[in-house]
């Protein structure tokens, strides 16, 4: 899976159709000033105005920024242009990764079911300054979470994100910055290999569909680095188990694999780049199924850390996966964890779609992710682990519920502690409750899969460990 197609070019020679970017006060003379007002162009933010030369073919494309011009406006450009080879003017250096990006991301397609090509798509000659290899990387790594997330759950089961693990992994085989290895346990090898949770949530599916734990390491050999881990929930689908979802509810449960599809993008990103780093990337692959053999309210589960966990809900199935991966992250020792889960609704009431819960513990980690969202515009909110909140999870006959009590309220937060439990002791942990998915369409954002946190966690460990 990659991108469809790669729409950024580093070619300075090719005929390209200009895109003026135009502010309020901008002074729009001869015939497409007229032109402007004929079509009531004004320089509003998003605003887009095809001018056309005296024999009607497309001169230039006039793009309104707003008082101030913010480089994620981009994103809507190549959604809406005609196929065509295109060139921003106007634009400051400083802005041109960013912009450039930003259309890259405007331009995703997921059209994978379409029986009619959507096409040609419109491409951008690279700003100056902009490392189009790099660019690239990172917009493909956001087509691939999307891709994944965007994909039913009848072509994307956890043998379809086996299948992604083992080619990411085999690609990373490049002497030069570090070797890969992929390990996968599957069905009942779970519980042989103390993955209890795990065999717990996914028992009920199919044998096709099958529960297992991937896991890739790469770059191990070099003890001298630090070692990152990355944890991803992999529902891929999730129906709530025998406490069943409403249809509503369950209509996109093929985006509950979200985590995972984040961190295979992610790890990609960070072998591609040579990081300065370990890498151990786990994944929990399940299908929450409904049959004899689920699951159910009441019962007690063991998990691989040890600790016994009472059911209130089969619903809240992706902490359960995370903490039998996460106590084996622990067993790496590793210097940062990251884990990345479709988790809870109660973060979308807390900060809505867009804005992803970012939960940790460690100042340290909090500022420099915080500081990388902001640089990279991919928003991130910090949420506490409150304290006075973990009596929520404690249970009578356990000793850990899966379901917080009802006073506690905050179902993100007391997810977050639930997991707190189960992460590695060594190191910085964080947790991220992304959604992965456009609620609304609009140009540039189609309503569909969606990386979110990911950019920011990319770029915090590109500060934090260079090539």
């Amino acid at each position: 899976m990659s991108l469809h197609p790669p729409i950024l070019i580093a070619e300075t020679d090719v005929v390209a159709v200009p895109v003026r970017l135009v502010g309020p006060d901008a002074a729009l003379e001869g015939h497409v000033g007229t032109w402007a007002a004929a079509n009531a162009f004004t320089g509003k933010a998003g605003q887009m105005l095809l001018a056309p030369s005296h024999d009607g073919a497309l001169a230039e494309v006039l793009f309104g920024t707003g008082v101030a011009f913010d480089p994620k406006s981009v994103r809507g450009l190549a959604a809406k242009l005609p196929g065509g080879v295109y060139r921003l003017e106007g634009l400051a250096e400083a802005d041109g990764t960013a912009a450039a990006l930003a259309f890259i991301l405007g331009g995703y397609r997921f059209d994978r079911y379409k029986t009619r090509d959507g096409g040609e798509a419109a491409r951008l000659v690279a700003p100056p300054g902009v490392d189009v290899e790099e660019t690239l990387r990172i917009a493909a790594a956001c087509a691939l979470a999307r891709e994944m997330v965007d994909t039913p759950a009848a072509d994307m089961g956890p043998l379809q994100i086996e299948t992604i693990a083992r080619e990411i992994a085999e690609s990373a085989n490049f002497p030069e910055k570090g070797g890969a290895s992929i390990a996968v346990i599957e069905g009942d090898a779970l519980l042989d290999e103390n993955y209890p949770a795990v065999h717990a949530v996914g028992r009920a599916a199919t044998t096709q569909r099958a529960p297992r734990v991937i896991e890739i390491g790469w770059n191990l050999t070099r003890t001298d680095l630090p070692l990152v881990a990355l944890v991803g929930k992999g529902v891929v689908f999730d129906t709530g188990g025998l406490d069943l979802k409403s249809a509503s509810g369950m209509r996109n449960m093929k985006k509950d694999m979200g985590g995972a599809a984040h961190v295979l993008a992610l790890a990609r990103l960070v072998m591609q780049a040579g990081l300065g780093v370990r890498l151990v990337v786990l994944v929990a692959a399940v299908e929450n199924a409904v049959s004899a053999d689920a699951f159910r309210p009441g019962d007690v589960l063991s998990s691989r850390k040890g600790l016994s966990i009472e059911i209130g809900n089969t619903d809240a199935e992706g902490r359960l996966i995370l903490a039998d991966v996460l106590t084996r992250a622990g067993e790496h020792s590793p210097d940062l964890t990251l884990d990345f889960a479709t988790l809870t609704g109660a973060a979308r009431v807390a900060l809505g779609p867009d804005l992803p819960p970012l939960y940790t513990d460690d100042e340290a980690l909090a500022a420099d992710l915080l500081s990388a969202s902001a640089t990279v515009g991919d928003p991130l909110w910090r949420m506490p682990l409150w304290a006075g909140y973990r009596p929520s999870i404690d249970s009578e006959i356990a000793d850990v519920r899966n379901d917080s009590a009802a006073w506690a309220q905050g179902g993100s937060i007391t997810a977050a502690l639930f997991l707190q439990k189960f992460a590695p002791q060594t190191g910085a942990w964080a947790h991220m409750d992304i959604f992965a998915w456009n609620s609304r369409n609009r140009p540039g954002w189609p309503e569909g899969g969606e990386a979110q946190a990911m950019r920011a966690c990319y770029e915090m460990l590109r500060r934090r460990y260079p090539a």
